[in-house]
């Protein structure tokens, strides 16, 4: 005989319907039938027909609802240990499905709270069957979006940062995203900022403690000496993690390459070329794209935004002048440019290459632009060498070679393929070290976020040192302000650890 529960009007089960077994289970853990928290369930694995697919309950019916699902008569079965059972609705005791089920008692549980999972078959009759079997069971109710990781945020099994990486590691693309997500998701991020939270604590504690009691002779001299230069060093530290050339924010949303030129010098056919299909209409006419053709990439293991832009030109019409203008402000923003030219365009006489392409360079990256001033602003991508012949090829390249100041030069074709392998090369070398190596040094900013609450950490800092002479209280503020900025990044600020720093360093009245 299948279990059947029926709840109460406070969401507590009647105990005339429950096994003995359960029963016994159910007295021994009261807190598993009632608690103000709702026991929320939902889908955790991805949407769509699969084969097997997962659904998470969390809260304090967690076991009734196991129990009343799979026909557990004593209980749940031994923790994290997978039990093939029969999974049935508990209101007509039609069969559902066949599959695992799991428990997980808090606290050992992602969420912290007593958990259960269904493995289940991923058909959507399935599912449904089941989804609304839980529903059906009172005290239950569908988990809001993000939901199972905010009660994990605040049962303390992950802080902030560790709730992003996981996030990032769900819609992770590329190796190396994957490994800037995992390491974060780790706690690597979190353990830095939480480290340079601990020794702001210290310095509030001491600070606070001299402002309290040093008129009693019960603070050591030479306190606010420490303070200063443990002050100091955190400020370089944090200053040096923010010199960090965006890496991490690079790597999680994608380094942006902007495809740019005059008309038909071949940019959509390098975008079609690179996305290996017709993203972009390619035509011989000039002035064809007319807007941004934007797609994703993934070079190398590293995720790549490329955008192909309107022709540079004088606009004939107020649609090309609105691409024009896009085209332009796409390259201001871009992290990468790829500099199209006809090699056709360049002058006969090769020795005049150089100013040529100085001028085509200020002409597209924006007046005054100084093309040299970092070799990973742009790529300069001299297309069409199928119209030049071999040895006009090879003279190009011995002159390219000897100049200086200008940026990477690639030769290639997109009509034959020329030259693509080493163009993609260059590419791939420029966008690894934009985004550097994601398991080197120390772990890197992923977030806007965590960068504005830094750079307000380092200004609170700078009004410690401001004030330090001047008005201790305020100082000690500047301290509070920065202990607070750092808390807002990882979630985890309070002020009885402050208090617990005074007593145990000090020892004030023993």
């Amino acid at each position: 005989m299948m279990l059947k529960i029926i709840f109460g009007a406070l969401g507590r089960p009647s105990q005339s319907y429950i096994p003995m077994g359960l029963r016994t289970f159910l007295l021994k853990h009261p807190s598993r039938t009632l608690s103000d928290a709702d026991t929320i369930f939902a889908l955790s694995s991805g949407h769509g027909r699969c084969g097997v697919a997962v659904v998470r309950v969390s809260g304090p019916c967690s076991a009734l609802a196991l129990c009343s699902l799979a026909g557990l008569k004593h209980g749940p079965p031994a923790p994290r240990i997978a039990v093939l059972r029969s999974i049935t609705d508990p209101r007509s005791q039609e069969l559902l499905d066949r599959g695992l089920v799991l428990w997980f008692p808090g606290p050992h549980s992602f969420t912290g709270e007593d958990s259960a999972e269904f493995h289940i078959h991923g058909g959507p009759a399935v599912l449904t069957g089941v989804l609304q079997a839980l529903g059906s069971l009172p005290g239950l109710r569908p988990a809001e979006a993000g939901e199972f990781t905010r009660r994990a945020f605040h049962a303390g099994k992950l802080d902030l940062t560790e709730v992003e990486g996981l996030g990032d590691l769900i819609h992770a693309e590329t190796e190396a995203q994957r490994r800037q997500a995992l390491r974060q998701m780790a706690g690597d991020l979190g353990r830095l900022y939480h480290t340079w939270s601990k020794t702001l604590m210290r310095n509030v504690a001491h600070v606070e403690a001299f402002i309290d009691f040093s008129e009693d002779e019960m603070i050591e001299d030479g306190v606010l000496n420490e303070v200063d230069s443990s002050v100091s060093r955190l400020q370089s530290d944090i200053e040096g993690h923010l010199r960090d050339g965006r890496r991490g924010e690079r790597l999680r949303s994608g380094v942006h390459v902007v495809i740019a030129g005059e008309t038909n010098a071949g940019k959509s056919s390098l975008l079609n070329t690179l996305c290996q299909r017709p993203a972009a209409i390619v035509s011989p006419v000039a002035g064809t794209t007319r807007d941004v053709v934007e797609t994703s990439l993934d070079i190398g293991g590293f995720p790549v935004l490329l955008s192909d832009t309107a022709g540079l030109r004088e606009a004939r019409d107020s649609v090309e002048k609105e691409g024009v203008r896009r085209a332009r402000e796409r390259v201001e923003q871009a992290d990468l440019t790829l500099v199209v030219l006809d090699v056709s365009e360049l002058p006969q006489d090769q020795k005049k290459a150089h100013p040529f392409l100085t001028s085509y360079l200020r002409v597209v990256l924006g007046h005054g632009e100084d093309p040299g001033a970092d070799p990973r602003r742009c790529l300069l991508v001299l297309n069409k060498t199928d119209l030049l012949t071999g040895e006009q090829v090879d003279s190009l390249q011995g002159v390219l070679s000897q100049s200086s100041g200008l940026p990477p030069i690639c030769l290639l074709s997109c009509q034959t393929g020329d030259g693509l392998e080493g163009f993609l090369e260059v590419l791939q070398k420029d966008v690894k070290t934009m985004c550097g190596d994601p398991l080197a040094g120390a772990p890197s900013l992923t977030q806007a976020r965590h960068r504005s609450h830094l750079q307000q950490c380092v200004q609170a800092l700078a009004q410690y040192h401001q004030y330090r002479e001047l008005d201790l209280a305020l100082a000690a503020q500047g301290l509070r302000l920065a202990l607070t900025s750092l808390g807002r990044i990882t979630g985890r600020v309070g002020a009885e650890e402050i208090l617990d720093i005074v007593f145990r360093d000090f020892c004030i009245g023993k």
